[in-house]
């Protein structure tokens, strides 16, 4: 299982979404990213393997890409990422 804390891998998608925020939105994706297994993830049913993580009105997609590291494949605001159905 994944040490909190571990720097995950980000995609591309994810470091240009998080490069945009302004600070404390940032901080708090950041934050709940760095202490994933805790925090509201479920399994995310429409692409298998991908969990979802809740923050706030932002959701971050991930998968586990080893026991002890994740890799951040999208994040985006609530309102968009369930519309464009990724």
């Amino acid at each position: 299982m994944r040490v909190q804390g571990q720097e995950p891998e980000y995609s591309k998608q994810a470091r240009k979404f998080l490069e945009n925020l302004e600070k404390k939105p940032y901080d708090k994706i950041t934050k709940a990213i760095s202490l994933v297994p805790k925090g509201d993830i479920i399994p995310y049913k429409s692409i298998a393997g991908y969990f979802r993580l809740r923050v706030g009105g932002y959701r971050v997609l991930f998968e586990w890409v080893e026991d002890d590291k994740i890799l951040v494949a999208f994040v985006e605001g609530r309102d968009k990422i369930y519309k464009k159905g990724v």
